[in-house]
């Protein structure tokens, strides 16, 4: 038993370092001195861009010297009464997240929130590594930031979250915040859904052409 358990660890340490490796070679592509933090940013806090970022900080969270990850979403999105009481019911039955809360100070809220004396906001369970729609699958917890402009205006990497009908929109705005910008982001889009025009001539708009339309920056999918 103790050596499978080594082992294991050898293995973790190597996964590590494997990434690590891959962080480093991002950082030198994009020219990151060191000392300059990689910013990566989601926009959107839905199931499927939580999760991709909650991957990413539980792979590169751990070099805050070298990247950061967060993830932008709108805020005042209340929690209703039902699923604060799931939420609550999740917490408790895991014994690594009930630890988790009780050492950062965010257990009480729960309480109060499934006691009815407290209104629970998508935003800020999402900092303590819940999605509002994946509540049975607790994630890493997030920066989460709910300003659109302080989110990605000097972001390096932009990661699409949103839903195809809300891609335009939000992109748009985040054009205006890059219109001064000397190094364009890289931007990926998880986006899912197409748009359909007549104009000039019937064709196919993806959530990527969408990006680049309304943002004037290229993204890949």
């Amino acid at each position: 038993m103790v050596g499978s358990y080594a082992a294991g660890g050898g293995r973790g340490a190597a996964v590590a370092a494997v990434a690590e490796g891959k962080l480093d070679e991002l950082r030198r592509r994009m020219g990151k001195a060191d000392g300059d933090l990689l910013r990566i940013v989601g926009v959107g806090g839905g199931a499927w861009g939580s999760a991709f970022c909650a991957l990413l900080q539980d792979a590169y969270g751990r070099h805050r010297d070298k990247a950061q990850v967060r993830v932008w979403r709108r805020p005042g999105r209340a929690v209703d009464r039902a699923t604060a009481e799931h939420l609550f019911e999740v917490i408790n039955s895991r014994e690594d997240v009930l630890r988790r809360l009780i050492r950062r100070c965010a257990y009480l809220k729960y309480v109060e929130a499934r006691l009815g004396d407290r209104t629970l906001y998508a935003d800020e369970i999402l900092r303590d590594g819940f999605c509002l729609n994946m509540v049975d699958t607790p994630l890493c917890p997030l920066k989460v930031v709910t300003n659109l402009q302080e989110a990605v205006w000097d972001a390096d990497i932009v990661i699409n979250g949103l839903p195809s009908t809300e891609t335009r929109e939000v992109f748009g705005e985040i054009g205006r915040y890059w219109k001064e910008r000397i190094r364009p982001p890289v931007i990926i889009s998880l986006a899912k859904g197409i748009e359909a025009s007549i104009d000039p001539v019937p064709r196919i708009i993806t959530p990527t052409q969408m990006i680049s339309n309304a943002s004037k920056f290229f993204a890949l999918e």
